[in-house]
Parts: C-alpha cells; structure tokens; sequence
C-alpha cells in the first residue's frame, strides 16, 4: 500500500481485545511495508557499520605505505557512502509510508465505528476521548508502527557487526560480542518506571483534551452565564498537570538517554585500553585496532534506536489501548444467524420495549416527559443501543428487544440497510464547516430537492444571513464556519433539519427539531415537514402543541411505555398526564378546581387548549382555535 493509494478499500477488522494485540494486527497488516522498511534500513546500517572496515583497512594501508591498499580502501568507502546515503534515503521514505499508512488504516476504523454507533458513541465515551484518539493517539501508534522496521533492522545489524568483529579480531571481538548485549539490555529495568508515568501523563493529556472540547462546545452558554473563567481555570489546573506529568516523564527518558551515552563511552574506554595494550605487544596490527574502535563508535547509531523502540512502544501502547476501547465497542450482539441479506424494509416502525407505533406513510408525534427517555428512544428507533457504559451494554440488549420495521429487527439488518430505511435527527446535530451546497450533498433518494427542503425548513431568513456575509450572490456557495457558530441555534437547527429532509429516507426520526424557533416559525415548519414528507413514515419527538396539532397520531409514553394513543385535541381533553406535559401545569394547577377542561358555550372544550408554545412547546391555556386564526393572519 503506498500513500498515493490511500484511502483502504476495507481497513479491515481490527483486533480490539487490547492494545498491543491492536499494535500487532497493525503490523501484520502491513507486512510488505515492514519488510521494505527492513531491507533497506540493513543496507543503510550495515554500510554504517562496514565503514569501521573500510577505515581501518585505510589506516593500516597507510602504516604499510601501500598505495594499491589505499586506494581499495578508498573505494570502498566510497561503495560504503552509497549504501549509506540510498539505504538512509530509502528507509526515510518507507519508513513514513508505513507510519501514514497505519495512521491512515486506524483513522478510517475510527470514522467507520463513529458511523456505525452514530449518536450512541458520545454518551458510551467522552467526545473528548475520540477527539483525542482520532488526534494524538494516531500519531503515536503510526510512530510505533513505522519504527518498529528500524528498530528490526539495527538489532540485527549489532549482531552482525559482533559476529564479524568477534571473527576479524577475536582478542577485541569478544570484549564487543559481551560489552552489546549489557548496552542494548541496560535500560530495560528502568523501562515500566517510564511507561507508567507515560501512561500517566496520557491519562492527564486526555482529560485535558477532554475539558478543553467541552468547553469550547459550551462556550456560548457558559458566557451566557458567566462561568466561563470557572471552566477556563479548571483547564488551567488541568494543563499545569499534564505539565507536571510530561516533566516527571521526560526526567526518566533523560537518564535512559544518559545511560545510554555513559555506558558506550565507558565500552569504548574499556577496548581502548585493552587494544592498546594488545598493540603494544604485537598481538593485532594499528589497523585492526582502528576497526575495532570505529566499529563500537559507528554501532552507537544503530544502539540509540533501542531507545527509540522503547520510547515509542511506552508512548503508544496507551494510546493504542484507547483506541481498542473505542474500536470495541458493538452496535448490537448480531444474531446467531448473521445480520440479514435483504434491501431496505418499508412499513411500521415498532418498538416492543415502550410500545410505540409509527405506522407506515403518516406523521406520528411522541411526546415523553423525560426528555432523557424521549433522547433514548429516538437512538432505539434509529437502531442503536441506548447504553450508558460497556459494562452495562449487553444487559441493557438483552433487556431490550430490538425495534421491528415491517416486522424485520433492525439490528438484525446490515449497517448501510439500516440507515438507508430509518434516519434518526439527533436533538443537537453537528453542521460541518464547507458551503451550504457541500451540507445538504447528502446520500439521499432524489425525491427531495435542496430548496423544497430548506423552504419547508423555513430557512428563508438562513439564506439571507449567509448572502450577506458571502462575496457570492448564491446563498448554495455561501460558507457555514466549524459547527455553524456564526449562526443563531434557532438557524443551526433548521439547516441541519432541512439536510433531514433532503436524504428522504422511507423512516425520518425527528427529536425535537423545532425547540430552537419561536412559535410562527415552528407552525410553518410543522406544516411544510407533513407536506413534504406525505406518503412517508415521520416520527416526530416533541411535547410542543403545535407540532403536535398536526400530527396524524399523538403516542403519549409514560415512564417508559406507551400510555395513551389518539389525536392531540383528544388527549389533551381526556388523559391529564398528557395535558400536564403539552400544557406545562404547575402542581398548583393541576389541584385547582378550575383545571382540566371547561366547557364552552357549544358544548365543546376549549379551556384546555392546547396553547401558543414558546418553541420548547410551553402552552398558555389559550385554545387551539385561536392558535389557527394567528396563523392565518401571520
């Protein structure tokens, strides 16, 4: 696989169980990178450590007067430098294909498990932790992966260049097959004292990048409040201990680097000495002495990359331990039979653990008093586990039964079949940065286009505000920034409801797409959304009057099943839970005389009016006649 190849056609399925498993299924998926990487990194090294030979046979030539001796050695150097500078060249170069290419392969397993767990992944981990292991963690294991060739190949160069030295000149030789070993083994008793406080130090660094992208992400709010120096000076406790973490970690990576230069300088001293002594009495020539000496000094190179391996697996088995969590986690237990083989159902949506019904073609509101359960309802509907932790996921599977459409399980369905038959609105969706044509060039069926979508949106105003501020005359061409953070909430909610829209999927799961707009706009967009979607199955999670007047069938669920069933004017008449939630009464008008429905002078009931909502759907006891005749003169 080259860089010009990338992205995989499949990243695979990648060995979660922990993260030096995931390390070593990195690896063994890029074996013929590895191998690459080997091959030229022995020929980069091994020609570093020839050059000892090469200097030594030079020195001895002059020693003796020999000019054809010279002149060998000569070219052999220069033969030597040319392995040299292509081997370095080579290695450089496979070296970062193979640590872009790993980067690559974990980013995409990454991007492919978000969408597979949708909304579910940010309440199973912290946003924060995927924005750190899509960031920093990448890069660390990528550098383990790409220095484990290097590390290979310098290993085996120090056991060659011993295994030669020992046969050229077995007097120094064997002072050097026994002096590596102890180089290379010397730092390990002190490597899990540096793993830990890496680990450690990753632990701080994520908590931080946690703390930071949630702070960011409620930035507006927290100015709204004040709170914002609160939040900036716990970021300022958490960076002075990452700070703290990093100065304890890099003070025992300083000694092994020590360790490393005091122990060679002492080898050296050591054959030195003894070669020298040797000379002396005849034992070896100058020039051998000068191989021996330049061999030890020219293997310290190829040494350091022991520290380099160490440093880099300390760093990024955290990491890639972080990332096998994430990578864990499962959309649903699949079924003993596999997921089905089948295209995308069309029918009533059920969901066996609260009873709700949308039945097929129609416009269905479900209003729930918790709006924790009516979030987790909306995640069911769109066939994703409503667990909190892992712990408790699989219990919380088998507790729960998968929702049917037209009677098929959707866990049971495979990923792309499932989101293409039920769409599910989260009640904050993400816009991301790009023009308004790039936000709604979404996978989608063709029936809807664009415009009809953000008229029904009634985005007409989000138009103009995006015109005004683009050089172009086309609001499509117009830029939304990172999140839409130049827009108004009320605004951001209805782009993201209009992208909704456009994909006109069979099933649309809508949780509280009006809770940001004032009351005329929302009558408007409850009307253009049951035009533009008639003949297809609507859900719609909301408690807001008047949206729920428009609805074809109101389902009422009460701690955590369906309760009642039936237009909104009826329910509002008959069940007094249902009007306690539409309505927003208070205790103390819930036990006045006069609450619940009062007749009017026809007969018929309008005290308990479903009333003009606020956006969040709060009423105010005025009747739903009067809510029309405002629409119609507005």
């Amino acid at each position: 696989m080259q860089i010009s190849d990338l992205p995989y056609p499949d990243p695979g399925t990648p060995d979660a169980r922990s993260g030096p498993r995931f390390l070593l299924w990195l690896g063994r998926n890029q074996l013929g990178g590895q191998t690459k990487s080997l091959g030229w990194g022995l020929i980069h090294f091994v020609s570093v450590a020839g050059l000892a030979y090469g200097v030594g046979y030079a020195v001895q030539a002059v020693v003796d007067r020999s000019g054809a001796g010279l002149a060998k050695a000569g070219a052999l150097i220069v033969l030597l430098g040319i392995g040299v500078a292509v081997g370095d060249t080579m290695l450089h170069r496979t070296s970062v294909t193979n640590w872009i290419t790993a980067a690559a392969r974990v980013q995409q397993l990454l991007a492919r498990k978000t969408a597979t767990l949708g909304a579910a992944l940010t309440r199973r981990v912290a946003a924060g932790e995927v924005v750190a292991v899509s960031t920093g963690d990448v890069e660390k294991i990528g550098w383990f992966v790409e220095a484990l060739s290097r590390f290979t190949a310098a290993a085996l160069t120090i056991v060659i260049a011993a295994v030669g030295l020992l046969i050229y000149q077995p007097a120094l030789g064997v002072v050097v097959a026994l002096g590596m070993p102890v180089l290379a083994l010397a730092v390990l008793p002190l490597l899990p004292r540096a793993t830990r406080r890496a680990d450690h130090q990753r632990e701080k660094a994520g908590h931080a990048t946690e703390l930071a992208s949630d702070t960011v992400a409620g930035l507006r709010v927290l100015r709204g409040i004040g709170g914002e120096e609160l939040f900036l000076d716990r970021y300022r406790r958490a960076s002075q201990d990452v700070r703290r973490a990093a100065v304890r970690s890099a003070r025992m990576w300083a000694l092994i680097s020590a360790i490393q230069v005091l122990l060679p300088g002492l080898l050296t001293i050591v054959l030195v000495w003894y070669g020298v002594a040797l000379a002396r009495e005849g034992r070896i020539t100058v020039g051998e002495l000068v191989t021996v000496y330049s061999g030890v000094m020219l293997l310290n190179y190829p040494l350091r990359h022991f520290e380099e391996i160490a440093m880099a697996y300390s760093f990024s088995r955290p990491s890639a331990q972080r990332a096998s969590r994430v990578l864990a986690l499962e959309r649903v237990t699949e079924p003993e039979g596999g997921l089905r083989d089948a295209k995308a159902p069309t029918g009533d949506l059920y969901d066996p653990a609260t009873g709700v019904l949308a039945a097929a073609g129609r416009l269905t509101a479900v209003v729930c008093g918790d709006p924790d359960l009516a979030g987790r309802l909306a995640d069911r509907l769109g066939g994703h586990p409503a667990s909190a932790t892992d712990d408790d996921a699989g219990e919380a599977r088998e507790a729960a039964p998968s929702v049917l459409l037209d009677g098929v399980p959707l866990d049971e369905l495979p990923l792309d079949v499932a989101r293409t038959a039920v769409l599910v609105q989260d009640k904050d969706p993400v816009l991301l940065s790009g023009t308004l044509a790039e936000l709604l060039d979404v996978p989608a069926s063709g029936g809807v286009a664009p415009e009809d979508a953000l008229a029904a949106a009634q985005c007409s105003d989000v138009l103009d505000a995006l015109t005004q501020g683009s050089l172009d005359e086309d609001p499509m061409n117009a830029r939304i920034t990172e999140r839409g953070r130049s827009l108004s909430g009320g605004q951001r909610q209805r782009l993201a409801l209009a992208r909704s829209l456009v994909t006109d999927p069979e099933t649309l799961v809508l949780d509280e797409p009006t809770s940001a707009v004032d009351s005329h706009t929302e009558v408007r967009i409850a009307q253009g959304v049951r035009a533009l979607r008639r003949g297809r199955t609507t859900v719609v999670l909301t408690s807001s009057p008047l949206v729920l007047d428009r609805a074809d069938r109101v389902v009422f669920v009460h701690e955590g099943v369906v309760a009642a069933v039936g237009e909104h004017r009826e329910l509002v008449r008959t069940e007094p839970r249902y009007r306690a939630v539409v309505t927003r009464e208070t205790d103390e008008e819930k036990s006045s005389p006069d609450a619940g429905s009062r007749p009017g002078e026809d007969g018929t009931d309008t005290g308990a009016g479903t009333g003009i909502g606020t956006g969040s759907g709060s009423g105010s006891g005025i009747s739903t006649d009067i809510e029309i005749d405002i629409e119609e003169t507005a």
